[in-house]
């Protein structure tokens, strides 16, 4: 392999090699950077806390998240109410309360499940979860585009 040429005032060329490897590695780069932006991006402060339980005594509902609102034209409606569990299971140790939720998005329900962390993710959504029921619902809007979400299938037994 022959050195790379010099221009008429010394200096030199890159060559193909150095310039494409270059290339390849900004590529690389810009592209992990992109991958990762979102994962660096979360605000701690925003991070879903667990809905709160009913206070001790009380064997009423407690609604922890309640919306309603058009959404890029579509209507988003959403709940999540906290279902007391009952009694406890011996006199050592208690059943947590576990929140009921419900998003229908133009009258139809969109099926939801809250993730360990608190967070919630979709159907339509299912690879990314969100801190609340409503930004759950709405990137499921933006996902739905103009479609319509399908209407539930009937349980039969």
């Amino acid at each position: 392999m022959s050195p790379t040429p010099a221009k008429p005032g010394g200096t030199r060329i890159p060559s193909r090699r150095t310039v494409l490897r270059g290339a390849f590695t900004a590529a690389v780069v810009t592209g992990t950077a992109g991958a990762l932006f979102p994962l660096l991006d979360r605000d701690p402060a925003a991070t879903a806390r667990p809905a709160p339980a009913p206070g001790p005594g009380s064997g009423s509902w407690a609604t922890a998240e309640e919306f309603a609102e058009m959404y890029r034209g579509r209507e988003i409606r959403g709940t999540a109410t906290v279902v007391p569990a009952g009694a406890p299971a011996d006199d050592r140790v208690a059943v947590a309360a576990e929140p009921v939720t419900e998003i229908r998005i133009d009258g139809r329900p969109l099926h939801v499940m809250r993730r360990a962390d608190g967070t919630y993710l979709s159907d339509v959504r299912h690879y990314e979860s969100y801190p609340t029921l409503l930004e759950t619902a709405r990137a499921a809007v933006d996902e739905l585009g103009t479609a319509r979400l399908a209407p539930p299938a009937a349980h039969h037994m």
